[in-house]
């Protein structure tokens, strides 16, 4: 690292969000240090990926946030943080709470402590979630043919804003949650200028999707390798998709306006613009790809929410964001992406049009 120079720490920066945040910052010519421990499956072709591109100026760490002694020094001279690392399905919490709180709720605080004890006050944005307002089984819904809609219209025009009360739900649910809480509260606490941005679904280049997490991906994989997908419930569940590249701008307006928005929480999804089915994916994957889509049908799964769009309102009103790419033009980005990195062109067959 140069003398002097103060890097921007990237906690998770070989995943999907973490990678697309540090490539932006490289880019801007800054420092960047990518603390991983590089178990997601797939996250280390990410970390290849900006040293080939960035080279000198990116500082991989390999240590796991689960461990407090080992991760204290990265933060010695950091100029700003973004926390990404997490353990991110539901379902794998179901099956190992306690694996599931000590990476999102022990590494969370281990994390923030590590900030306040390097002593420079850096600011820290958080990747925090949308299951920190659980399963929303309290909303009437309509069933239309292809999704679920609220039956409130201010719900339906905007999506849910931050007053939603919280209400954890699955262990995934309680470790974020837990997590998101001290984020907020280390700014009450200790003063600290940190964040969070509570995400609904976010897609895009770099993402190695599973069927329990970063489905849009998933299911893009599938139909471009000809395995089948299964869906559980009905496929009318309702996101709002928003690629990564407006969640990196998201996240670094956050950075950029801290002193302002220190202890806040923001709901960040593409909004009701961008508010899609399952079966609406699946239906636009079809027409981009000409292929048909395989599928199975499973049982509702835990914590599952029919409909969350995010009301990103007071996101836009306090640093000027709005997401800058439809999900149709999204899907096909990806789509383009996996194509040239993932699978060979001879592989896959080329794209054609498909009537609506």
């Amino acid at each position: 690292m140069r003398p002097g120079s103060a890097p921007v720490v990237v906690v998770g920066g070989s995943g999907f969000i973490g990678s697309n945040l540090a490539d932006s910052y490289l880019r801007d010519g800054e420092e960047v240090v990518i603390l991983d421990n590089l178990s997601r499956p797939g996250v280390d072709a990410n970390l290849r990926w900006l040293k080939t591109n960035h080279g000198e100026r990116v500082h991989p760490v390999l240590a796991d946030i689960r461990d407090l002694s080992a991760i204290e020094p990265v933060f010695s001279d950091a100029k700003a943080v973004f926390h990404l690392a997490a353990q991110t399905a539901v379902t794998t919490s179901l099956v190992h709470p306690i694996h599931d709180f000590e990476t999102n709720a022990r590494g969370t605080i281990n994390v923030l402590e590590a900030v306040r004890k390097a002593g420079r006050n850096a600011p820290l944005v958080f990747a925090s979630t949308n299951k920190v307002y659980g399963d929303i089984e309290d909303i009437s819904m309509q069933e239309l043919d292809d999704r679920y809609v609220p039956a409130d219209e201010r719900l339906r025009a905007h999506g849910f804003d931050e007053s939603r009360k919280l209400d954890f739900c699955t262990p995934y649910g309680c470790s974020k949650g837990v997590a998101d809480q001290y984020v907020l509260d280390y700014a009450k606490s200790y003063g600290m200028p940190t964040a969070a941005l509570r995400m609904s679904c976010i897609y895009g280049p770099r993402q190695f999707g599973t069927e329990d997490q970063g489905w849009v991906a998933h299911f893009l994989t599938c139909v471009l390798q000809g395995t089948k997908i299964s869906i559980y419930g009905d496929g009318k569940q309702v996101r709002d998709i928003l690629h990564v590249n407006d969640a990196v701008a998201a996240y670094r307006a956050v950075m950029r306006s801290i002193d302002s928005l220190k202890g806040k929480a923001f709901n960040l999804g593409g909004g009701p613009q961008n508010a899609i089915s399952i079966n609406m994916a699946l239906h636009e994957i079809h027409r981009l790809t000409g292929r048909a889509v395989d599928t199975a049908k499973g049982d509702w799964r835990a914590g599952d929410q029919l409909y969350f769009v995010a009301d990103t309102r007071a996101l836009q009103s306090a640093v000027g964001w709005g997401p800058q790419i439809s999900w149709r033009d999204g899907i096909r980005d990806l789509h383009d992406w996996l194509v040239e990195n993932r699978f060979a062109a001879s592989q896959v067959r080329q794209p054609r049009r498909v009537t609506a």
